[in-house]
């Protein structure tokens, strides 16, 4: 363990920490190389996660600069020293990876590798990635491997945690598409009423057309004028669920357009006017992104299922080198502290939680009479 660096320890502890965090699959893997490379001084870690068609589903690289990284071309395949630790479940340490008979090469850009260490990462029975090192910055006899049994020991631990933290990540990843499920369900219930209560007005408008046609052919007309416009509106809400009911896709869209459609859905499918505003945010972390949607959902749902507001506004915007969001109503309000005591928590608990959870908090101001304000401020953005 000479040449590991004195703060190693500290290190590994960081290492640990950080792959606990509920972090996306590619943001774990990039965190487990990053440390694992730091640790054992190696200039070169990559982490591969393989598929079922004898390539990766994802292949993450430390040490190799984006533009060497787009020159080297195309994802590995399964084979060499890789597919070993894959099939065979077994470490790898080797004084030059190119003299193995395994070896089968690389691309022109890719940078020449000699001494070796991998690991597969395991889930119980189940091979989920392989971890290896190349290239330890240390002396090196001719013929021998600057990488030690002790820094196969350290990178066996890592292993161990990695596979842990990539289970953690996939699970966190199928919660995420859960919610979206939910979400989609919920929306769906939405825009049905908004559009069952248009086809619901339309048939009272035509029935009445329909008795005044021979009496009073004016109002007659006139009914059928309003007929025709009560179907254009269920036409657009129509248009509205195909587009809208697709999954919220924070990863794509970023949390200012999905919560932008969000208040839009929201704005059609009630009577209350619900407004939505952002003010120079920028992309925050995942976790953070995720919360501050889930409240403002909560949030919302509060605000126009029970407090019986006219008016909704819900603003993102930038406070102090964190990010705001402020969800406020001109409803029948309550008192929080009452509430709090009787146990109708109204989904103020969940709220708090998910603030909590990211470093966050979450502040309510309300009274009878008065309106409910909900804030949520979380640093960064």
């Amino acid at each position: 363990m000479s040449h590991r660096p004195p703060s190693g320890l500290a290190a590994v502890s960081a290492a640990l920490l950080a792959m606990s965090r509920p972090l996306e699959v590619r943001d774990v893997l990039k965190t487990i190389i990053a440390s694992a490379r730091e640790l054992l001084d190696a200039e070169y870690a990559a982490l591969g996660v393989p598929d079922d068609h004898g390539g990766f589903a994802q292949f993450v690289v430390d040490g190799v600069g984006d533009e060497q990284w787009k020159a080297i071309g195309p994802l590995p395949r399964q084979h060499g020293v890789l597919a070993a630790m894959l099939h065979d479940a077994r470490p790898e340490r080797l004084a030059d990876v190119r003299e193995d008979p395994r070896f089968g090469g690389w691309p022109a850009a890719h940078p020449d590798m000699s001494d070796f260490l991998g690991l597969p990462i395991r889930d119980g029975d189940e091979i989920i990635g392989a971890l290896f090192l190349a290239n330890k910055r240390c002396p090196k006899p001719e013929g021998s491997c600057g990488f030690t049994a002790e820094d196969e020991e350290l990178l066996a631990m890592l292993a161990q945690h990695a596979a842990i933290a990539l289970t953690n990540a996939r699970l966190y990843e199928r919660s995420r598409e859960l919610t979206i499920a939910e979400e989609r369900s919920r929306l769906a219930h939405e825009l049905h009423d908004a559009v069952s209560q248009k086809l619901f007005s339309l048939r009272l408008t035509a029935q009445a057309a329909t008795a005044l046609v021979d009496r009073d052919p004016a109002r007659a007309k006139g009914e059928l004028h309003q007929v025709a416009a009560l179907a254009a509106e269920a036409v657009d809400e129509l248009r509205a669920a195909v587009v809208e009911l697709r999954p919220a896709a924070l990863d794509e869209d970023g949390l200012v357009a999905t919560l932008r459609t969000q208040v839009q859905v929201m704005d059609r499918a009630h009577s209350a006017r619900v407004s939505f505003e952002s003010l120079g945010v920028r992309a925050l972390p995942a976790a953070q992104e995720e919360a501050l949607l889930r409240v403002s959902q909560e949030a919302l749902h509060n605000a126009l299922r029970h407090s019986g507001a006219a008016h909704v506004d819900v603003t993102l915007t930038r406070r102090d080198g964190g990010t705001l969001l402020r969800i406020t109503d001109d409803g029948g309000g309550f008192d929080p502290a009452a509430t709090r005591q009787a146990g109708r928590h109204l989904g103020l608990v969940s709220m708090r939680d998910r603030a909590s959870g990211v470093g966050g908090r979450l502040t309510v101001e309300s009274a009878p009479g008065e309106g409910t304000t909900i804030e949520m401020e979380v640093p960064g953005g």
